[in-house]
């Protein structure tokens, strides 16, 4: 186990200044406005989808999900995914039921005024059995959004399991209490009713990943790696591409924000929010 985690510790030092470069990224203070927030949710809402892709891919790959069932040799990794797909695919709504992170995330998109066509396009495309290439460029995603959900794609099409691992690990859970942190820490300061399913959203992960998901990826990650030295370095290439990418989408957030001319320029927001609702993390 020690061998285990030097490679990880060197791994995780090997991608740290890529995760710091997008926990320091610009566009969590240029979220100002409603306005703001809702074209950045109109592109996060595609990594909030292919998350579960990542994450299909392992379960897929890592665990039995066809019949006739046969069991798979390592149970800690199986029970882990599982315990993770639970979360993420059927958590408490808050109200009584049960509710996929994805379907809450779009409830929180409908209750703020951003537009669903987009990814609701693109469920539809792949409904039809349309593949995700012609069906990103179908309903016409930004090339922001493209390139992100084709690099995620690029993992689960490779069948390297620890490096989808890493890529779910390291570019996703990790990394995602400390983005959505000061989100929640900002919105907990406005008056008014206008953002309360998103609040929940931001606050469920930041409870779940933090406390039970991200440490249960890096236990999947250590035991899909093992001492296998060349599985370390492909897990930290997997990383550090997939960090990369969240930094490209980020970028592309700028970009339409900046297009549109919204940069805190507006500080009038639903059910009477103003000012700064996203802050930059520290």
């Amino acid at each position: 186990m020690g061998k285990i985690m030097d490679h990880f510790t060197r791994l995780v030092a090997d991608v740290r200044p890529l995760r710091a470069q997008l926990l320091r990224h610009p566009v969590y203070g240029m979220i100002d406005s409603l306005t703001n927030l809702r074209i950045f949710m109109e592109h996060h809402v595609f990594a909030v989808w292919d998350f579960m892709s990542l994450l299909k891919s392992l379960q897929r790959s890592e665990t039995c999900v066809e019949v006739p069932w046969r069991p798979k040799s390592n149970g800690m990794v199986a029970r882990f995914i599982n315990e993770i797909v639970l979360g993420e695919e059927s958590d408490d709504d808050g109200v009584g039921g049960y509710i996929t992170h994805f379907d809450m995330y779009r409830s929180a998109m409908n209750q703020c005024g951003a537009s669903t066509s987009l990814i609701d396009c693109l469920m539809e495309q792949l409904g039809k059995g349309v593949d995700i290439r012609h069906a990103l460029i179908n309903c016409r995603a930004v090339a922001s959004v493209t390139e992100f959900v084709e690099t995620t794609w690029s993992f689960v099409r490779s069948g390297s399991s620890h490096s989808v691992a890493a890529a779910f690990t390291l570019g996703r859970e990790d990394v995602i209490p400390e983005m959505f942190r000061n989100c929640v820490a900002s919105l907990a300061r406005q008056q008014g009713n206008g953002l309360s399913t998103l609040r929940y959203y931001l606050a469920r992960h930041i409870e779940l990943d933090e406390d039970r998901h991200a440490p249960m990826a890096v236990k999947v990650m250590q035991g899909l790696c093992g001492n296998d030295r060349k599985r370390w370095e492909e897990a930290g290439e997997a990383a550090a591409t997939a960090l990369r990418a969240r930094i490209s989408l980020w970028d592309g957030v700028v970009v339409a924000i900046h297009a549109l001319g919204h940069i805190s320029s507006e500080t009038t927001c639903c059910g009477g929010l103003d000012g700064r609702l996203i802050s930059s993390p520290s």
